[in-house]
């Protein structure tokens, strides 16, 4: 554990309050023009997904948790979660359904993700920025209708909906970002 003083708190930060692990939702620092400066934070614990908010003295030290950021490919899922494993050594870390989110829609077998891992256990998944998926079903192409500013619905092979552009048919694969399902170019290959 490292002990900062609670003004460098930033968003994302892990923090060990009282032996139990909370990311950081949201600091602020408050300086009033009388009395102490304060800084409000706002948690996440880990282990049960519950909401804090904390309020220090801005020269207060807090622990901040080591977090190792760790490159790991997607093997498979099953009844225990999403089991991934670190190429360089092939330990292989089981992530629950809590932890993963919506996130689990985009998981492809040999994925590269980032975990977030503290003391071996799993609190985050970071996925690739895009994705390439096929359309499983969208409205038919207008003849004579060119890529504009006008988007159709539709449907992708991992079940989530987007919006296409009008020239893009059924069982065309397409690049998508997963941060928001939105639509980014056909896929080039």
């Amino acid at each position: 554990m490292v002990k900062i003083i609670a003004s460098s708190v930033r968003k994302g930060n892990v923090l060990d309050v009282d032996g139990k692990l909370y990311v950081v939702l949201t600091a602020q620092n408050f300086h009033p023009g009388k009395g102490t400066p304060v800084t409000q934070v706002d948690m996440r614990r880990i282990t049960d997904g519950v909401k804090v908010s904390e309020r220090w003295r801005t020269t207060e030290q807090v622990e901040r948790a080591f977090v190792e950021d760790v490159n790991h490919q997607f093997l498979y899922e099953d009844g225990e979660g999403f089991h991934f494993m670190n190429p360089a050594t092939y330990d292989q870390v089981v992530v629950d359904v809590d932890t993963m989110g919506d996130q689990k829609a985009y998981l492809q077998e040999g994925m590269t993700c980032i975990l977030s891992l503290h003391e071996g256990l799993p609190l985050s998944i970071e996925l690739p920025r895009h994705v390439t998926l096929e359309i499983a079903e969208t409205e038919p192409v207008v003849k004579g209708q060119t890529a504009s500013s006008s988007y159709k619905p539709a449907i992708l092979s991992n079940g989530i909906r987007t919006t296409v552009p009008p020239h893009v048919s059924a069982g065309t694969r397409v690049v998508i970002a997963t941060e928001d399902n939105s639509y980014v170019e056909r896929a080039k290959d």
